[in-house]
Order: C-alpha cells, then sequence, then structure tokens
C-alpha cells in the first residue's frame, strides 16, 4: 500500500468488470488509490476493457491493485475495518451513517479499510464480524438499492470530507467593482434618460434617484454593468 494513502478499498467476489473500473474513477476523483480485489468472477478482470473504460482516466488505479484470494490477505496492515453491510441479527460490530463515524474516526491514527461485498449476494456475515464497524449510507426509505461503485463514491467523498476534503477552486476570477465615479455616472445618465420617458419628474423626483442608488451598491456593479446600463439608458432616450 502507497505510504501516502492509509486508506483502502476492498472489493469482495466483484462480478462486473465495469464495477472495478468505475471504482478506481470514484476512489482516484477524492485522492484515494490503494484499491484491493478479493476472489474477483474474472481473474483478469483490472486488465479487461469495460473496466479501463469506466476507470475514465484512472487507470493508474487500476495498474497499481492487487488482486488477493481471501479477505484476511486484504486486509494485512488494516487496524480498522469498515463493512458496508447491514449488521447481521444475532450480533456483530455497531451500525453508523458514513459522517457520524467518520467524525470520530479521522482524528485517529489508523490505516481504514472499507469492504463492499459482491453484486449479488453483499457481505457474508463471517466477513461483517472481521469489521470494527457496519455502514449503512442513508437512502430513501422505500428504495435503498446502491451500485456497488456509487456506494464507493458516497463512501469516498464522505471519508475525504472527514480528513479535511479539497479546496473549491473559482473557475473564473471576480470581477472588479466600478468605482463610485462611474456608478455616479450611470445615476446621472439614467436620471436623464428617466426624465426623457416621462418615468421622473424633475420638479418632484422624491426619492426615485436614492433609491436607485442604494440599489446599485448593493448590486455592486462591474464596470461591464456600468456599459450595459448606460447603453439602456441611451436607448430609452432614442426612442423619444
Amino acid at each position: 500500500m502507497p505510504a501516502t494513502d492509509p486508506t483502502r478499498f476492498v472489493l469482495l467476489n466483484t462480478s462486473h468488470p465495469g464495477n472495478v473500473g468505475a471504482t478506481a474513477r470514484a476512489m482516484k476523483v477524492m485522492g484515494f488509490s490503494d484499491l484491493v480485489l478479493v476472489a474477483p468472477r474474472f481473474a483478469d478482470v483490472l486488465a479487461h476493457a469495460d473496466a479501463a473504460a469506466m476507470a475514465s482516466g484512472a487507470t493508474d488505479v487500476l495498474d497499481h491493485a492487487r488482486i488477493v484470494p481471501t479477505l484476511a490477505d486484504a486486509l494485512d496492515g488494516i487496524t480498522f475495518v469498515c463493512a458496508t453491510a447491514m449488521t447481521p441479527r444475532d450480533f456483530g460490530p455497531p451500525t453508523f451513517a458514513p459522517r457520524e463515524l467518520f467524525a470520530t474516526l479521522a482524528p485517529q491514527p489508523h490505516r481504514v479499510a472499507f469492504v463492499f461485498g459482491s453484486e449479488r449476494f453483499g457481505m457474508s456475515n463471517d466477513d461483517v464480524y472481521r469489521c470494527h464497524a457496519a455502514l449503512s449510507i442513508p437512502t430513501h426509505p422505500d428504495y435503498g438499492s446502491l451500485n456497488l461503485s456509487q456506494a464507493v463514491q458516497l463512501i469516498a467523498y464522505d471519508w475525504r470530507q472527514a480528513l479535511g476534503g479539497f479546496a473549491v477552486e473559482a473557475r473564473t476570477a471576480e470581477p472588479a467593482a466600478a468605482d463610485a465615479a462611474a456608478v455616479q455616472g450611470v445615476l446621472d445618465h439614467w436620471q436623464q434618460a428617466l426624465a426623457t420617458i416621462g418615468f421622473l419628474d424633475p420638479a418632484a423626483p422624491k426619492k426615485l434617484m436614492p433609491r436607485l442608488n442604494q440599489l446599485f451598491n448593493r448590486a455592486q456593479l462591474t464596470p461591464e454593468e456600468v456599459h450595459i446600463l448606460r447603453g439602456i439608458a441611451r436607448a430609452m432616450e432614442k426612442r423619444h
């Protein structure tokens, strides 16, 4: 396991190569890379075309993934194991919503594994017994069926958030605000235009222009918006 990634995602007896690829993608977008498959249906699943297609740029996760015969092998070096399955009725680990558990788990120096069962049968009771906690993703009570890679994505997101998350980078620069002189210029222009169309009575203007001034201040006009508003004022004047 990479020393920089103390989180492992374990897939048990996976049937569909596309789900393995989609899992790799879900992991990579959240900054995780340690993927282990336990006895998948197809021995060559990591090289399968469907896996590569669904990985969509996360083939490096597939390239470094490992296939092992048992869950015990997959959990080598792990200190805290989370099952993504319901706790068996007789006994077993406590069940938590992911965020509830992660709030207390993230500050601890654990090497954590999230274990996901097969698409058809989920996790066996014996596999769940190996885990310290069971995670239950809150869903609508009438339909709680999640695709494997969707479940991986939700767990990966909540775990990344608990670890501190990633900053959101703005895609566009914050526009500069127009200066006071420009705002006053557009106000003067609008006063003339409104008088031209008969909306403003210069002899009894009341509070119209101060209210427009406050409106423009709240809007924090940009230079481009000032040009637009002055263009509208010119159009009003030309109509009359």
